[in-house]
C-alpha cells in the first residue's frame, strides 16, 4: 500500500498535530519520526522536572554539578519511558487487529505524550504544580491526549475508536498517574 502523501518536515508535523491531527496521522501513518519524537521528548523532559514543586526546589538549591546530572537523567528517563509506553501501545493495536507500522506509532505517541502536556507545564514552571489552574490544565490535556492517541492509532492501524482507545488505555493511564496526578 502506498503511502497516503509525502513526509511531512518536523514544523507542519508538530503544527499538524494540534490543527489538523486525523489528517496528519494518517499521512504519517508510514513514516518513522525518531527526530522530532527524540528531540522534542528530551527537551519536555528537560522541562518537565520544574514543574514540580519539591524537584525543582531541590534542583534549584542544588550544586551546578548535580543538578546538572538530576536534569538529563529526567530527560532521558522520559524518553525511554515514552518510548516503551508508545511500544506497549502499538502492541495492544496490533493485538486488536491493527495493521500500522511499529516506528510511526511509537514516535507519534512520543509527540502526542509531550505536546498535549505542554501547555501544563509552561504554567506549573511559573505556578507550580499544585496551582488549581496548573491541575485544571492538568486534566484537560491528558483528555485531549485521549482524543489525540485513540485518533492516531485510529489512522495508524486502521481500527475502530473502541478499539483504538482500549489500545491506548495503558499509555494513558500511565500519563495520569506519572505526570497528571504526580502534581497533584
Amino acid at each position: 500500500m502506498a503511502p497516503p502523501g509525502p513526509r511531512l518536515p518536523w514544523k507542519e508535523l508538530l503544527s499538524g498535530i494540534v490543527m489538523r491531527p486525523a489528517a496528519t496521522f494518517y499521512q504519517m501513518r508510514d513514516y518513522p519520526v525518531w527526530g522530532p519524537a527524540l528531540i522534542v521528548t528530551f527537551v519536555y523532559g528537560l522541562l518537565a522536572l520544574f514543574g514540580l514543586d519539591t524537584a525543582r526546589e531541590e534542583v534549584i538549591n542544588a550544586r551546578l554539578a548535580l543538578a546538572v546530572p538530576y536534569v538529563l537523567t529526567t530527560a532521558v528517563a522520559l524518553v525511554i519511558g515514552s518510548l516503551m509506553l508508545g511500544a506497549v501501545t502499538h502492541t495492544l493495536a496490533r493485538q486488536l487487529g491493527g495493521n500500522g507500522a511499529w516506528q510511526p506509532t511509537v514516535g507519534l505517541s512520543m509527540l502526542i505524550m509531550s505536546v498535549t502536556d505542554a501547555p501544563r507545564l509552561l504554567f506549573a514552571l511559573f505556578l507550580g504544580g499544585d496551582n488549581s489552574l496548573v491541575q485544571t490544565l492538568g486534566w484537560i490535556t491528558w483528555v485531549g491526549a485521549a482524543a489525540l492517541f485513540t485518533m492516531m492509532v485510529s489512522k495508524s492501524h486502521d481500527l475502530p475508536w473502541p478499539k483504538a482507545l482500549g489500545a491506548s488505555a495503558i499509555q494513558l493511564i500511565a500519563l495520569l498517574s506519572l505526570l497528571k496526578l504526580g502534581t497533584i
